[in-house]
């Protein structure tokens, strides 16, 4: 038996201790032989209700199995002299020595300070605060895809050190993919190397990533500033992921579906804290922030949604067949991404609600990123050569020249490249809203029936966008281009982007794209790491993109990318 800490277990129990010694934790140790627990990973919050929030923490003894009995304190102020809740909880190999609880008896709007203690040993002190009875103003930082191996976590610093509230965490928290995956080019040179190296699949994996990823010092001091109200996306199961299966998962070398399935859901509820019900596969749920904003959160990857659709199948690039079956499945009226019973709880949820702004927080992008079927086919990403390039910004300057001029001015080419039964759109990312087009048309459609003030967030693609949500008019022609809510989407925290697929064309050059070609698009960033705060009024959604200077260095700078507003 190994009777030596390894060194990186050692440097994350001095970094444990540091965050402890900063916040003013008094860590004496237990007299006698008695072992005392790690706090290896800090302690977080999140859920939050008006009364209650979940706390979190992980609790260890050294070298022993033991289970760890805690007690938990919640007082109003840092030195826990009036202590407002407290019970115990229980951390033990069950659950990967992780604990949770619901602290309940709190009171509205109220910031709190938290601990787990055994014996003389306590964690790190947290701060949280529980969701207002009433509010005129609501300030939310909103991030995702926070990939360990792609770079520092300096997002997070840049939150934590914020005016915001409360963390939107919209999915990808950790990456499935092996130390040798995706965006590890330069984590050995960071020291941030994944671990376990191989790709994540029984419940061990799983825990040692999110293990990996919470002992982050930037994730640590975070989570122990801010409650954080999270959903999964893909990452945390495996790429593409649908209720079915995955596009990273081959059943016939790594098992069933349905075991990695559960094996990374129980992981994510035990290493998150999350409201965890009896069946771990639902995690939809609302929060009402005083009757100003409700903010309902999305599974849209696992619970309902339907395999995604080739978009080469469907563009009819692999023959007649392939296209009229694709074509079906896309245009079908019972086509599925929410599932059946998340979206009439939400349709309930809507129409019960009163709060001036109706918030989603989902994953995928739900504003339409339509491009016309001549742009889509020149822009080839696997053919860098010269003679590629030119041909993609000739398509994209024809059109754009063609949809800058009037319509009785228009050549015939022109006006051909205008015409969609021509010319079709399309959307580029199939695993998105585009993919779900009858899906995406019922639920604004719903939004718009029911008169509500729509924002809808999202993460997922590593760039940030600023979207108008408008109908396509599938059931009434007559209400096509009908606005009904504007879209906010948050850049990666550190995944690359865009700029890391399209590498023939400059950050400007996509933007110039996208900004030129797609109708609904406001703007978007095509090549900074950052987050999203909005800021919600009774008359505005203020939309805030902050980036940072890079994620290969812990020495960076901050600034403001962009803001957006849409006053009602």
């Amino acid at each position: 038996m190994n009777t030596h800490p390894s060194r990186r277990a050692f440097v994350i129990r001095a970094a444990g201790i540091s965050a402890a010694i900063a916040s003013g934790v008094s860590l004496s140790a237990c007299g006698g032989s008695d072992p005392e627990p790690e706090f290896l990973y800090g302690v977080a919050s999140g859920d939050p209700l008006a009364d209650r929030v979940i706390l979190w923490t992980h609790a260890q003894f050294p070298f022993l199995s033991d289970a760890v009995n805690l007690r938990y304190e919640v007082a109003q102020d840092a030195s826990f002299s009036t202590v407002v809740s407290q019970g115990t909880v229980r951390a033990s190999a069950d659950t990967g020595y992780t604990a949770k609880v619901d602290a309940t008896g709190l009171s509205a709007g109220t910031v709190y300070y938290y601990r787990f203690v055994y014996g003389n040993t306590r964690s790190p002190v947290g701060v949280t605060r529980t969701l207002p009875a009433t509010a005129s103003s609501l300030k939310l930082a909103v991030m995702s895809c926070s990939n360990y191996p792609a770079g520092y976590f300096n997002v997070y610093g840049e939150v934590a050190s914020s005016d915001a509230e409360c963390v939107i965490h919209l999915g990808d928290y950790i990456y499935e993919y092996a130390a040798d995956g995706y965006a590890s080019g330069t984590a050995a040179s960071m020291g941030r190397t994944s671990k376990p190296a191989n790709e994540l699949l029984s419940l061990s994996d799983y825990r040692a990533r999110h293990a990996q990823y919470k002992s982050d010092p930037d994730s640590k001091n975070l989570h122990a500033k801010l409650p954080f109200i999270c959903i999964w996306d893909d990452h945390e199961i495996a790429n593409d992921a649908y209720k079915d299966g995955a596009e990273n998962h081959s059943p016939a070398t790594e098992g069933t579906w349905a075991a990695r399935k559960a094996a990374a859901l129980q992981a994510y509820h035990e290493w998150m804290p999350i409201r965890t019900g009896s069946d771990k596969a639902k995690i939809y749920r609302s929060f009402n922030f005083g009757g100003l904003a409700s903010l309902h959160m999305l599974d849209t990857r696992l619970i309902g949604r339907e395999a995604q659709i080739d978009i080469a199948a469907l563009a009819g690039l692999k023959g007649a067949d392939a296209r009229n079956t694709a074509l079906a499945a896309f245009s079908s009226p019972t086509r599925q991404l929410l599932g059946t019973e998340q979206l009439q709880w939400l349709q309930g949820q809507m129409a019960a609600s009163t709060a001036t702004w109706q918030v989603l927080g989902q994953q995928v992008l739900m504003g339409r990123m339509e491009f016309p079927a001549s742009v889509l086919a020149a822009l080839n990403t696997s053919d860098t050569s010269t003679e590629a390039q030119a041909a993609g910004q000739k398509a994209v300057t024809d059109y754009l020249t063609a949809k800058g001029t009037p319509a009785n001015l228009r050549t015939p080419t022109q006006a051909a490249l205008m015409d969609t039964a021509q010319n079709p759109k399309l959307g580029y990312n199939l695993d998105a809203w585009d993919g779900y087009i009858v899906a995406r048309e019922t639920l604004l459609g719903t939004a718009a029936q029911l008169n509500k003030r729509l924002v809808v967030l999202a993460g997922d693609t590593h760039n940030a966008w600023h979207s108008d949500l408008t109908l396509m008019g599938l059931a009434n022609p007559a209400l096509a281009g009908v606005k009904v809510g504007e879209e906010f989407a948050t850049s990666s925290v550190s995944s690359p982007g865009l700029e890391e697929y399209l590498v023939t064309l400059t950050p400007a050059q996509i933007k110039g794209i996208f900004e030129g070609v797609v109708d609904d698009l406001n703007w978007m960033d095509a090549s900074r790491r950052g987050y999203l705060k909005m800021t919600f009024t009774a008359t505005e959604a203020k939309g805030e993109w902050f980036f940072v200077d890079t994620i290969t260095s812990r020495s960076y700078t901050a600034s403001l990318g962009h803001t957006a507003r849409w006053a009602v």
